[in-house]
């Protein structure tokens, strides 16, 4: 494991990482918004609990979501359809980031966290998409962009299937703007159900290496409203 010079946002090559625990591979730090911009350029991300110094990742092997690989019950799918909720993308990237620190187990997402994702988002790098019933927000997500992969931090869901349709409205709109990679970080049996696999870190990072320089149209990420995948949509990319 490697100590990182706190004058110097370059890390080390993720190769490096331990094996136990997987993938750990740096410590120390900031979080400072070129340092995080460089991580996720390499395929890094800080995770650390609250009373810890800055822990740098990356695991292997990675989840990852791939174009047409998404899966959509048909409980969620009868759902969708009568749905009367709003999905909108970077309307309320605070309040998102907020919602998903509060859990009853307890969060990683610290003040520190939250300041600096904030940062990122003032920049338009990271991103929230919300979901809300009239105007209370019941679902989100939020992640960073780099080139045509979008990480996924973490979500948040006040009813049943909230997150889902945040996920599921935002992968649709991405791969329409030419989006070529959902990076989930760590699998777990909520996201697996959504389609999320697990890949080799070296394939994840092939896929990295060849889409973090290619930008997307810049029109992904304006404030817009999103809408949940037609009928078509969904048997077209299934």
């Amino acid at each position: 494991m490697f100590q990182l010079d706190d004058g110097s946002y370059i890390f080390p090559a993720p190769e490096y990482a331990l094996h136990e625990p997987n993938g750990l591979l740096a410590i120390g730090g900031d979080l400072a918004v070129g340092r995080l911009q460089s991580a996720y350029y390499e395929g890094i991300f800080p995770w650390f609990n609250p009373t810890e110094i800055p822990l740098w990742w990356s695991p292997d092997p990675r989840a990852v979501l791939l174009p047409a690989e998404i899966h959509i019950s048909r409980t969620t799918k009868k759902r969708m359809r009568k749905t009367a909720y709003t999905i909108t993308l970077n309307h309320d990237f605070e309040q998102v980031i907020a919602a998903c620190a509060q859990r009853q187990e307890g969060t990683w997402i610290t003040h520190q966290i939250i300041e600096a994702y904030t940062a990122l988002h003032q920049l338009g790098v990271a991103h929230s998409v919300e979901v809300w019933y009239n105007t209370k927000l019941i679902g989100g997500l939020y992640g960073v962009n780099v080139g045509k992969i979008f990480c996924g931090e973490s979500m948040f869901s006040r009813v049943t299937d909230g997150s889902k349709y945040a996920l599921i409205a935002f992968y649709h709109h991405f791969l329409r703007f030419g989006g070529k990679l959902f990076d989930c970080q760590i699998i777990n049996a909520y996201t697996a159900s959504l389609g999320v696999k697990e890949i080799p870190r070296v394939q994840f990072l092939n896929y990295l290496y060849q889409y973090r320089d290619q930008p997307i149209d810049k029109a992904c990420w304006l404030k817009q409203t999103i809408s949940l995948p037609s009928a078509a949509e969904i048997n077209h990319f299934e």
